[in-house]
């Protein structure tokens, strides 16, 4: 299975200024971060001068637990700021997490979705561990009927929040709190269908209620009964997996063989995003996609 690379360029109200020993600067609206990124083993294409402009970086801690905190050269708004991208409005913070609130690598995936579905009528769309909801945004502002699922109450919220933001509170969007896998597997038993489904699940996570997730673990089961929630006349699904020691082509192959008896094609390969500086491209995931083609 030959890899694809789907690259995502600067916008507006993002950016990724400059990358390299272990460190990226970016640009979040008026604001500017540095963030770690082990994958930027280069050197940096600008001077210090320019990353001594940044707003406030996110020092991780010395030991693996994936802790840290965040160290502010000038003063950011703890409560957020607007951002845009297409239609759609939300608020980025510097979370705990060491991430804003939202992943700007999805952006070209979220493109990639809304072709998928341009020129049905009244798509069905399936958006699993949604967070703060910018692709259930993305794909109701493209016509669909968007199903937004997440296990943290918070998350639900922020994405809620953010669709009052955009002017589309009022469009087609159920917004649940749910683990994913439980949800997925009600929804097959319900005999529901989706015309696409987008997963962005997390190395490790857990439920409303404790549920324990694994990707290692809970992944094959959940793609099997995302499988069962779309049909020949379904046209996507779309897969990201962050930072786990784990190859596009293993996850490519599982969903060839889930999705052998559809039409269409499986593709498999890495997210990169464009450093403005030189061109550059940054990985940020590996994703498997299936797509119909008619």
């Amino acid at each position: 299975m030959p890899l694809a690379t789907l690259v995502g360029d600067a916008w507006e109200d993002y950016g990724l200024v400059d990358s390299g020993c272990g460190r990226k600067l970016e640009r979040y609206g008026r604001y500017r971060f540095i963030r770690p990124e082990p994958q930027a083993m280069w050197q940096p294409a600008l001077p210090q001068a320019e990353w001594d402009k940044a707003d406030g970086e996110f020092v991780p801690a010395s030991d693996e637990d994936g802790g840290g905190r965040w160290y502010y050269h000038r003063p950011v708004p703890a409560e957020g700021w607007p951002l845009g991208w297409r239609e759609a409005r939300f608020t980025a913070s510097c979370t705990p997490f060491r991430h804003l609130g939202f992943f700007p690598d999805m952006a070209p995936v979220w493109d990639w979705l809304r072709e998928q579905v341009a020129g049905k009528t009244d798509p069905a769309f399936l958006n699993l561990f949604g967070y703060t909801g910018v692709g259930s945004q993305a794909l109701a502002a493209a016509g669909a009927a968007v199903t937004h699922v997440d296990a943290s109450k918070k998350s639900v919220a922020q994405a809620r929040e953010n669709a009052a933001l955009a002017g589309i509170a009022e469009r087609p969007i159920r917004w649940i709190v749910d683990d994913a896998g439980k949800f997925a597997a009600r929804e097959v038993r319900r005999g529901r269908r989706y015309d696409a489904i987008l997963l962005d699940p997390p190395k490790f996570g857990r439920g409303p209620n404790g549920e324990r997730w694994q990707i290692e673990e809970g992944l094959a089961p959940l793609l099997a009964d995302c499988r069962h929630l779309l049909d020949a006349d379904s046209r996507a699904l779309f897969l990201t997996v962050y930072a786990v020691r784990m190859s596009a082509l293993a996850i490519g192959e599982l969903l060839a063989q889930l999705f052998a008896d559809l039409p269409g094609k499986v593709e498999c390969g890495e997210l990169a995003v464009r450093e403005e500086a030189r061109g550059l491209l940054l990985p940020t995931a590996i994703f498997a996609r299936w797509s119909r083609h008619d």
